[in-house]
């Protein structure tokens, strides 16, 4: 994390751990403060890797799921798109936020994969003009959210004093004199800048919002079914199974790139098992990303994984699941075993095939 701007942090009462801010007043006042108003979230925990030169785009096109060829910069409004790069056998190594800006492309991603993705990555480069550089700690990522729109719409005008960011659609950018601002959703919009600008607009925010640790954002994109791949669910999941095509992660049309084959039958051939369901527990005592779940159907074997979990507002936790079809449409997932906790299905913001 850059000094200067964990220093700053620390004054407004940041609490860090693992490398991200925990809470800045306690987690159960961050949580209620989603029901009825806009927070906001330092995003240090996020990793970036700038890749630059010639023939960028063409590698990272024949790298990764989505059309990074799209990708737009110059306009007004530009587009980001999530991405991923899979094994050649088409599970998910890493997932992406991605954006374009005249220095080359932009691949957000956990800092706790960012190292070994840029090692790795690095390895498939050869002779291509291409250079990827670690620039986590060269700007600021905040994130500001809303569960109401038009409150949030309301808050980015005010907040930022920025004309036209309001009126992003999801997955638009808009390079403002603030910084780079995207719209993730329509309740999310993510901000990077420079450190001088991030506490202009941390002090224009803190008047209109409240700041919040990372668990609480992350509940954001469980509600919103966005999956972000860590360390214990790396190589777990083709992308289908994650319903990463349904957030417009993967091109079908493109070229090839590892895993494409998998990805292509998986999609065409009907043999897709398994999907991502956001659902709700209520023990206080939360379980691990990768831990599995279970189902009645089908007894002492597991029936799917979390994925992805944070702790809700509504007491318990949120959780996006990966789990076997018949499950999901039975409403039957179970904790630790056929008899363990309910856990309670919520309905995404998009839809899948029964």
């Amino acid at each position: 994390m850059n000094e200067s701007w964990a220093a700053t942090l620390t004054q407004h009462g940041a609490q860090f751990c693992d490398g991200r801010v925990n809470t800045y007043s306690s987690l159960a006042t961050e949580l209620a403060a989603t029901c009825d108003g806009t927070i906001f979230c330092d995003l240090s925990h996020e990793g970036l890797i700038l890749a630059s030169g010639d023939d960028a785009r063409a590698f990272l096109q024949g790298q990764f799921s989505n059309d990074v060829l799209a990708l737009t910069v110059g306009d007004e409004k530009n587009n980001a798109q999530w991405n991923s790069w899979s094994s050649p056998k088409g599970r998910m190594l890493a997932t992406f936020l991605m954006w374009r800006e005249a220095q080359g492309v932009f691949l957000q991603l956990p800092r706790a994969l960012q190292p070994a993705i840029q090692k790795r990555l690095s390895m498939f480069v050869l002779r291509s003009k291409v250079k990827l550089e670690d620039r986590s700690d060269q700007g600021i990522k905040l994130g500001v959210a809303d569960r109401d729109v038009k409150r949030l719409e309301a808050s980015i005008h005010e907040g930022l004093g920025v004309t036209g960011a309001a009126e992003l659609i999801p997955m638009q950018t808009l390079d403002s004199p603030l910084g780079r601002i995207i719209r993730l959703s329509p309740h999310r919009f993510e901000i990077i800048t420079e450190v001088k600008n991030a506490l202009i607009i941390w002090q224009k925010l803190s008047t209109i919002a409240k700041p919040v640790g990372a668990a609480v954002w992350e509940g954001f994109a469980i509600r919103e079914g966005i999956i972000t791949i860590l360390p214990e669910t790396q190589d777990a999941f083709v992308a289908q199974m994650a319903n990463f095509e349904l957030i417009g992660g993967v091109n079908f049309k493109k070229g090839c790139y590892p895993g494409q084959e998998i990805v292509a039958r998986t999609q065409y051939r009907g043999i897709l098992k398994r999907r991502m369901a956001w659902v709700h527990g209520d023990t206080a005592t939360l379980p691990k990303r990768g831990d599995a779940v279970y189902a009645p159907e089908f007894g002492d074997q597991a029936a799917g994984q979390i994925a992805q979990i944070a702790p809700s507002a509504e007491g318990g936790f949120d959780a996006l699941v990966v789990a076997q079809l018949e499950s999901i449409n039975a409403n039957s997932l179970r904790l630790t075993n056929i008899h363990g906790e309910v856990l309670m299905i919520r309905p995404l913001p998009y839809l899948y095939a029964a």
